[in-house]
């Protein structure tokens, strides 16, 4: 692509950068610029653009604000202690957004343009990417999306697309940092069904979650559980995360895909995982299997990743009917856990393949 750059007259002053990367939060602040880059039938993907961050005009009938057609990215860029700036996996996002896209009828941002578009950004807007003291995993979180901007009421796919990227300065995502989290199992909402789009990373997969996730709150929680569609028995994913379960025999097991997003973090730690010895299984887990397995001693720890908490260990699982305790150990969550963040922010070899330089 072609992209043309038009910086901002008003730069973030050094003095609230400063208090901005300090305390980032997460998804608050967001830097001076955003990309852009719309399509349409005629002209493809077309006008690629980075300007100054603001509002963005959209028609009232604009085609995603009634029938969401729509798909979204996330991911993290992150300085190195020679202040160096790397985005971790870039490629499999893009390859993730292909399959999203084809699923929500959009038209494909091939995987090379997708990153282009992040890199550019994150070039443009390095400042915003926090340094980190020793052990720190401030960020700046990324975040592609696509939509339906097109003009028109009616049931088909939109002939008018805007992809953009912005991006925003991450601390941890949890506040209390990695200690374990309590979940809630939902039995009464689904995530996705078979043929549906729980592979597919767009916004509805998230709002159909919210409810749930009001649920897991209301009673304690800091997420949800969801279980298969078809069956209410077997382990899907949380409300924004995948899941692992360890064994006493150093095995692992993680939640088959089909119904379940794809998550870069979870395909990352198959592999991580496998060289570190254990055998990685991707099958159905049963909500028995869980309970009587953490009674038995059987399963020894449970964790959650993703791409904004990375990885954090499983506490109590929590039903209407009663709590089941939290796993004996956290041990191989945490070791996977340091060796992963310690790729990602330049403090381990890279022997995956998976960091891309950016500056």
């Amino acid at each position: 692509m072609q992209i043309s750059t038009t910086l901002t007259s008003s730069p973030t002053d050094d003095a609230r950068l400063a208090e901005i990367l300090a305390n980032p939060g997460f998804g608050t602040n967001f830097t001076d610029h955003m990309f852009t880059v719309e399509w349409t039938p005629a002209d493809g993907w077309h006008d690629a653009r980075i300007t100054p961050y603001g509002p963005i005009t959209l028609d009232p009938a604009a085609a995603v604000l009634h029938y969401a057609q729509e798909t979204f990215e996330g991911m993290k860029a992150y300085r190195h202690p020679d202040d160096s700036v790397w985005m971790f996996r870039p490629e499999a996002n893009a390859e993730r957004m292909v399959r999203s896209s084809h699923r929500l009828a959009l038209p494909v941002l091939e995987v090379p343009d997708f990153v282009q578009a992040v890199s550019a950004l994150v070039e443009v807007d390095a400042r915003f990417v926090p340094a980190n003291a020793e052990g720190g995993e401030k960020s700046l979180y990324v975040r592609p999306y696509m939509f339906a901007s097109e003009k028109f009421l009616g049931v088909r796919p939109a002939e008018h697309v805007t992809f953009m990227v912005i991006a925003s300065p991450a601390g941890a995502y949890f506040k209390g940092g990695a200690k374990p989290v309590n979940l809630w199992l939902t039995e009464e909402y689904t995530r996705a069904g078979r043929g549906g789009m729980g592979a597919a990373k767009t916004g509805g997969n998230y709002a159909s979650s919210l409810v749930a996730q009001q649920e897991a709150y209301a009673n304690g929680c800091d997420q949800v559980v969801f279980l298969d569609a078809q069956e209410g028995k077997y382990v899907e994913e949380l409300g924004g995360m995948n899941m692992y379960f360890v064994f006493d025999d150093g095995s692992v097991v993680t939640p088959e895909t089909g119904t379940i997003l794809e998550g870069i973090t979870r395909a990352s730690i198959i592999e991580l995982a496998g060289k570190m010895g254990h055998q990685v299984t991707e099958r159905k887990l049963v909500i028995d299997e869980w309970r009587e397995g953490v009674a038995s001693g059987r399963i020894t720890e449970i964790f959650a990743c993703g791409t904004a908490a990375v990885v954090t260990p499983v506490g109590e699982l929590r039903t209407k009917d009663g709590v089941s305790p939290a796993p004996a150990s956290t041990k191989l969550t945490m070791k996977i856990r340091q060796a992963l963040v310690d790729v990602q922010f330049g403090r381990a070899e890279d022997t995956f393949g998976w960091m891309r330089r950016i500056v």
